[in-house]
């Protein structure tokens, strides 16, 4: 059967599962796993990528982030790449560390945002790499040491969570703890993770619910959220895609987009590729550098070459871009070819 293509878009919410290569292990020591915390952190903070969870177990990793301008692609491909290069040359070993294809699920927020917090948090326990709530509050290699306060290392986006237990950031704390210990006796949440049909349904009694009353719902392995949800996300995604193969039919690539700009912003595109700050010259290379991650599916390490930005700048001038292509009212298509 053919594989999906993975569904993205800025501002979305993702569950993030990666697995090590034959289920193999990732991380053979506190040293693997502080480098790939530290990795992890540069990252998301490079791409504008909030971070709500996540846990570290020997053989995999999830992750809980809200994207920004950068495609989870992108973001994968940063951590997982550098990642497996320095294990490979820790360990004195080749080849590939991760499997081919990491999962990935688009997710509604609510109501999955904290239940996702909570499954993903409480993974160290079922794994049995903890032994308790309480060692579970000093784990290092999980979120949840960061919400309830006994670590803190700045990265992880703590107050997004917590805003939903209470104002005061102690008595958030103290809630979310009781909420994270409620979750003990639900075991592995099979809703949250298994087939589109049975999250999209609410889990299996909504299966089941269903099937009595013969009715049909929405459903795909790559979304968790309701039937609604589901239909927004798969016609935005239906979209998206048939419009980067229209620009592709029209023969947009990176060198029209700098020619379009170059003629919007009235600057020679010579000036767009090369080095530079000026107002005029940023604004150029922003709109082109948006318009070549987010409508032609190009990587940023690939645009930041071209225009002579580094992976930081690039994720930069993609959200600067965005904005001025709105407030401006730009399109990449010609009046007279669209």
């Amino acid at each position: 059967m053919t594989r999906q293509a993975r569904i993205d878009a800025p501002g979305a919410l993702h569950h993030i599962i990666c697995r090590g290569i034959e289920r193999g292990q990732i991380f053979l020591d506190d040293a693997d796993r502080d480098h790939f915390v530290e990795r992890l952190a540069t990252v998301l903070s490079e791409t504008f990528t909030s971070c709500f969870a996540w846990a570290l177990i020997p053989n995999h990793f999830h992750l809980l982030v809200r994207t920004g301008s950068a495609p989870i692609s992108v973001i994968m491909r940063r951590l997982l790449t550098s990642y497996a290069v320095h294990f490979n040359r820790r360990h004195h070993r080749s080849g590939h560390l991760f499997q081919n294809r990491y999962k990935s699920i688009l997710c509604q927020q609510d109501p999955y945002l904290l239940e996702l917090v909570r499954y993903i948090h409480l993974n160290p326990v079922r794994a049995k790499i903890v032994s308790d709530l309480s060692e579970l509050d000093r784990y290092a290699y999980s979120g949840h040491s960061r919400l309830v306060g006994t670590i803190d290392d700045g990265w992880q986006d703590t107050e997004s969570v917590l805003i939903f237990f209470a104002e005061s950031e102690r008595n958030a704390r103290a809630r979310y703890g009781d909420f994270v210990q409620s979750g003990l006796s639900m075991g592995k949440r099979p809703e949250l993770i298994g087939g589109g049909l049975v999250r999209s349904a609410g889990g299996w009694s909504g299966v089941q619910s269903l099937r009595q009353l013969k009715d049909h719902i929405k459903s795909d392995e790559r979304i968790l959220g309701d039937s609604d949800f589901v239909e927004s996300a798969l016609v935005d995604a239906r979209e998206t895609m048939e419009r980067k193969y229209r620009l592709k039919s029209l023969g947009r690539d990176l060198g029209t987009v700098v020619s379009r700009v170059s003629r919007i912003f009235d600057i020679p595109e010579s000036r767009i590729k090369c080095s530079g700050k000026e107002p005029e010259r940023v604004k150029a290379k922003s709109v082109a550098a948006y318009w070549a991650v987010n409508e032609l599916g190009m990587a940023g390490t690939e645009v930041g070459k071209e225009l002579s930005l580094t992976q930081s700048a690039v994720s930069r001038a993609v959200r600067r871009g965005e904005e001025l292509v709105r407030e401006l009212g730009l399109s990449l298509v010609n009046e007279g070819n669209a």
